[in-house]
């Protein structure tokens, strides 16, 4: 248990961030989700559409520190991928 003001003061400030943090990793997995359902349901607009949010989000997620930057650039390549692949298809 923290003791010091300093340590105190840390601990609420941890909490408030995990808190933020959750929500905005839970931001992210609706997006990239929305992605993967569009390309499921074979709309290619759509796909292209969420992709580029995702995207976007994806990045945002890293400079802030929510996820590390290798895993936003993996889950790009993947996601570019597989719209890819989506838009060569058909």
């Amino acid at each position: 248990m923290a003791n010091s003001p300093q340590a105190k003061k840390r601990a609420r400030q941890s909490e408030n961030n995990r808190i933020r943090n959750g929500g905005q990793r839970s931001k992210l997995r609706t997006f990239v989700k929305k992605v993967l359902v569009a390309i499921k349901a074979g709309d290619k607009e759509q796909a292209v559409a969420a992709f580029k949010v995702a995207e976007s989000i994806l990045d945002s997620s890293a400079s802030k520190g929510i996820i590390h930057k290798n895993k936003a650039a993996r889950g790009k390549s993947r996601l570019n991928l597989k719209v890819k692949n989506l838009v060569l298809a058909a």
